[in-house]
C-alpha cells in the first residue's frame, strides 16, 4: 500500500487508519483521577532540583550554596548543544548542592540543588516573545532552549534539538493518546488548556513548516478531543484524529505507523521518514516560554491508585518530593500489604523506595496501588509459550532477548535488536510465569551503554594519542624542512657573493698560521741579516762586542789613574809609566785573534758564549781592583807599580781557565795590590763607583746580546742556557781567586 503524502492525507480524511503488530488491552482505570480539574499543589518546604532531567548533558552550575534565588531564575546554563538549563521552581535559599536520590529505576544518587522555599513565590523577571513571527527562527529556538524545555511524554529529548532540524517535515504529530492505564495528566491538560496547546503548535509550525499537522487523541478521551477540535477549527491544516484504544498506541513508532503507515528504521529517527512528533505537554510548555517567558518549572502529575483517598491531577513544581504528593492525595498506607509507590504507569513505571525522590520534567504519574491492584507474584521459569512475542508492538522476540540479557550475552541481545524495545511492558503483562521482562531489558541496555561509553572514551583517548603523535611527527618534519631550506638559502647566499665567507675564513687561517710561524722562527729580515753577517764577516759581531767591553774597562781604568795622579802628585808618580795603551792594544789584538780562531771552529752560539765570558771577566777584574784599592794603605814605589801594572796587563790578556793560569794570575794580582796601596781611600771610593758603573754597562751589553739571542730557535735557547752556566762558573772562579789574592797579600804583610 502506498504511504506517500497525498495517499496518507486521503485516508485520514476518510478516517481510515493503519494498525501495528501486537498490543494489549489492560484495564484503563482512568476515571479514578480524570473527574476533577487540575489542582494547584501547595509549596513544599524543600525542593530537590536535579541538574540533569533529560537525555544529553547536564548544564553548568551558575549558583552556589547559601544563595537566594527567585522563582524561574536559572540554576544552570547550557554548555553543550545537548544540554538544557534548569530553573528554580520557587523563591528561596539554596541549602546545598550535593548528591540526592534520583528519579530513576536504579535510584542512584545524582547532583541535586536543594532549595528551602520562603513560601513567597516571587518571580524572576520574565522576557516573553509576543512577536515571535517577526523574530528569527534561531532566536525563537534559543528562547525555547533557555526555558529548559525537553520532551515531556517520553525519554526527555531536548526540544530545541528536534525543532532545529533542516530536513523537510511532512507530518507534525501532536501526541495526546496517553494510552497507559491510570494516567490522565494529558487528558486534563487538553480539556483545560487546549488554547495554549494550540499556541504551542503554532510556534512549532512557524519553526518546522510542516505540510500537515495531526493531533492524535485516543477514543477514550472524548472531552479532550472536543476541546482540541474547537481550538484548532480555525486552521484547515490541523487535523484532530481519533485513535483506537489499544496499548501501546501512544508509543512514538507505533503512533507513526498507525497514522502514516511509515516505519521508523532501526537506529533511525522519525525525521528520517519526514515525521516529527511532540507531546501535548511539550506544546503547552513552548507556549508558556514564548508568550509568557516562563521556563519549565512545573508540570501536571497524576496521583492515583487504590491506596489514595483523593486521586487527581496536580500542578507540581519540579523538584517536589513525592512524599508531598502523597499527603496532598491522602495516601493510605494501610491499604497496602507493604509500602509501594510507582513512578509512571503500571506498564512502564518503576518502583521507588525513597519518599524524597523528586518530581522531574518527565514525571507524569505517581501510582499507589492497593493490595488487590499490586498482586505481585513470584517469578517462575519460562515455559516458552510465545505469548510475549505475540503482543510485542516492536515485533521482537522477547523470549530470546530475556535469555541473552539474563545470561549477560550482550552481543547476542543486540543481534536481536534489543534497543528497538520501547519498554512498554506488554510482554511482562501477558507472561504466565510473571517474569519481569522489561526489568531484564533495562539492565542489559544500561550495561551495554556503559560498555559503549567506556569504549568511546578509550577510542577518544587513542584518537588523541594518534593525533598528538601525528602532530609531533609533522612538527618535526616542518622543522627539518625549515632547517633544510635555511641551509640552502645560506649556501646560495655564499655562492652569490663569490664565496666571500670562505675567502675570509681562509685569510684568517693564513694569518693565524703566519703569526704562529713568526713566533716560533726569526723573521726573514733577521735571518737575512744573520746570513749576511755569517757569510761576509762571521767574526765581526762578537769581536765588536768584546772590543767595546774592553775599551770601556780601559777608559774607566785610565780615568781612575788620572784622578789618582791629580790627587797625589810626586816625582815617582809623575815618572812615565809603562805604555799601558800598547799593552791594551796588544790585549785587544791577541784576544780577538783567539776569539776569531775559536769562532772559525764553532758556531754563532759559541761566539756569544765567549762574549759573555769576557764580560764576566771584566766585571770580576773591576770588583777585584776596587777591593784591592780599599785594602792598600801606603803607596808603593814606581818600580813596583810598573811591575804590578805589567803583571795586571798580563793577567787581563792571558788569563787561562786552568789551575796554573789561576796561580799566575794571583801572583800578578799581589803585585798590583802593592801599587794600589799608595792610593787614597777617597780615590778608592771613586774607583768603586766607577766599577759599579762599569758593571751596569756590562749588564747592558749582556742584555743586548741576550735580546739578539731571543730570536734564535729552540736549539739556540738551549745553547744560551749552557752559556749562562759557564758564565756563572767563571764568575765563581774569579771570586775565589780574588779571595785567595787578598789572603796572600795579608800573608806578605
Amino acid at each position: 500500500m502506498d504511504n506517500n503524502f497525498e495517499d496518507i492525507v486521503k485516508k485520514l480524511d476518510k478516517n481510515e487508519l493503519w494498525d501495528f503488530h501486537g498490543g494489549v488491552f489492560p484495564a484503563e482505570k482512568k476515571t479514578l483521577s480524570n473527574q476533577n480539574p487540575i489542582a494547584q499543589l501547595s509549596l513544599p518546604k524543600y525542593l530537590y532540583v536535579p541538574i540533569k532531567q533529560h537525555i544529553g548533558v547536564e548544564g553548568q552550575l551558575i549558583v552556589s550554596e547559601g544563595q537566594n534565588v527567585l522563582k524561574g531564575e536559572p540554576l544552570t546554563k547550557s554548555s553543550n548543544p545537548f544540554s538544557v538549563p534548569v530553573h528554580a521552581p520557587s523563591s528561596g535559599k539554596i541549602i546545598s548542592i550535593d548528591n540526592h536520590v534520583s528519579a530513576h529505576p536504579s535510584g542512584l544518587p545524582e547532583l541535586t540543588i536543594k532549595i528551602e522555599t520562603d513560601q513567597q513565590d516571587k518571580w524572576f523577571p520574565l522576557t516573553p516573545l509576543l512577536d515571535y513571527q517577526n523574530q528569527s527562527k534561531m532566536d525563537v529556538i534559543s528562547a525555547i532552549c533557555s526555558a529548559g524545555i525537553s520532551g515531556m511524554g517520553g525519554a526527555g529529548f531536548p526540544t530545541h534539538i528536534k525543532i532545529g532540524t533542516t530536513k523537510q517535515v511532512e507530518f507534525l504529530i501532536i501526541n495526546g493518546v496517553e494510552c497507559e492505564p491510570y494516567i490522565t495528566s494529558d487528558d486534563r491538560l487538553m480539556r483545560e488548556h487546549a488554547w495554549q496547546i494550540r499556541q504551542g503548535i503554532d510556534v512549532l509550525c512557524h519553526l518546522l513548516q510542516p505540510k500537515c499537522v495531526l493531533i492524535a487523541i485516543e477514543e477514550n478521551k472524548p472531552e479532550a478531543m472536543e476541546a482540541m477540535e474547537v481550538a484548532c477549527k480555525e486552521s484547515s491544516d490541523y487535523k484532530v484524529v481519533s485513535i483506537p484504544t489499544k496499548y501501546p498506541a501512544g508509543g512514538e513508532k507505533q503512533l507513526i505507523q498507525v497514522l502514516t503507515n511509515r516505519e521508523v528504521p532501526a537506529n533511525g529517527l522519525p525525521i528520517d521518514i519526514g515525521v516529527m512528533m511532540h507531546n501535548v505537554g511539550t506544546c503547552f510548555a513552548v507556549s508558556d516560554a514564548v508568550f509568557s517567558g516562563k521556563p519549565l518549572i512545573q508540570r501536571v502529575v497524576t496521583v492515583t491508585g487504590g491506596a489514595v483517598a483523593s486521586p487527581g491531577n496536580f500542578w507540581a513544581p519540579i523538584g517536589t518530593p513525592v512524599s508531598h504528593l502523597f499527603n496532598e492525595a491522602n495516601y493510605n498506607s494501610k491499604a497496602q500489604k507493604q509500602p509501594q509507590a510507582i513512578m509512571g504507569g503500571p506498564m512502564m513505571g518503576f518502583s521507588i523506595t525513597d519518599e524524597n525522590v523528586p518530581v522531574v520534567k518527565t514525571t507524569n504519574c505517581i501510582l499507589l496501588p492497593d493490595a488487590k491492584e499490586s498482586q505481585t507474584r513470584k517469578e517462575q521459569a519460562c515455559i516458552r509459550c510465545g505469548a510475549c512475542a505475540d503482543v510485542c508492538p516492536a515485533n521482537l522476540l522477547p523470549q530470546q532477548l530475556f535469555w541473552h540479557a539474563k545470561g549477560k550475552e550482550l552481543d547476542k541481545a543486540q543481534e536481536y535488536n534489543l534497543f528497538d524495545c520501547i519498554e512498554c511492558g506488554a510482554c511482562a503483562y501477558v507472561c504466565p510465569s510473571d517474569i519481569p521482562l522489561v526489568h531484564y531489558y533495562r539492565v542489559a541496555k544500561s550495561e551495554i551503554k556503559t560498555e559503549q561509553e567506556e569504549k568511546l572514551k578509550a577510542d577518544k583517548a587513542r584518537e588523541r594519542f594518534e593525533k598528538r603523535a601525528a602532530r609531533l611527527i609533522a612538527e618535526q618534519k616542518a622543522r627539518d624542512e625549515k632547517h633544510r631550506l635555511a641551509a640552502e638559502a645560506r649556501k646560495q647566499a655564499m655562492d652569490s657573493k663569490g664565496n666571500t665567507a670562505k675567502d675570509k675564513i681562509a685569510a684568517a687561517l693564513a694569518r693565524a698560521k703566519a703569526k704562529k710561524e713568526a713566533a716560533s722562527t726569526p723573521s726573514s729580515e733577521a735571518v737575512k741579516e744573520t746570513a749576511t753577517e755569517n757569510t761576509s764577516t762571521p767574526k765581526a759581531s762578537s769581536n765588536e762586542r768584546v772590543q767595546a767591553a774592553i775599551a770601556r774597562a780601559k777608559a774607566k781604568k785610565e780615568a781612575a789613574q788620572q784622578k789618582l795622579q791629580q790627587a797625589e802628585p810626586s816625582p815617582k808618580d809623575s815618572a812615565p809609566a809603562p805604555d799601558e795603551s800598547n799593552t791594551v792594544i796588544n790585549e785587544n789584538q791577541e784576544q780577538p785573534q783567539e776569539l776569531a780562531s775559536t769562532s772559525d771552529a764553532s758556531s754563532k752560539a759559541s761566539e756569544d758564549k765567549k762574549a759573555k765570558v769576557a764580560a764576566a771577566i771584566a766585571k770580576a777584574k773591576a770588583k777585584k781592583l776596587a777591593q784591592q784599592q780599599e785594602k792598600d794603605d801606603a803607596p808603593e814605589t814606581t818600580e813596583n807599580s810598573e811591575k804590578g801594572s805589567s803583571k795586571t796587563k798580563t793577567s787581563e790578556s792571558d788569563l787561562p781557565d786552568n789551575a796554573e793560569a789561576n796561580a799566575l794570575a794571583l801572583k800578578k794580582q799581589r803585585v798590583a795590590a802593592a801599587v794600589a796601596k799608595a792610593k787614597a781611600k777617597k780615590l778608592a771610593q771613586a774607583s768603586k763607583q766607577q766599577a759599579e758603573s762599569s758593571d751596569d754597562d756590562t749588564k747592558t751589553s749582556t742584555a743586548k746580546a741576550d735580546a739578539t739571542d731571543d730570536s734564535n730557535n729552540t736549539q739556540q735557547t738551549l745553547d744560551e742556557k749552557k752559556q749562562r752556566i759557564a758564565a756563572a762558573v767563571a764568575k765563581a772562579k774569579a771570586k775565589k781567586a780574588a779571595q785567595d789574592a787578598n789572603k796572600m797579600t795579608e800573608d806578605d804583610k
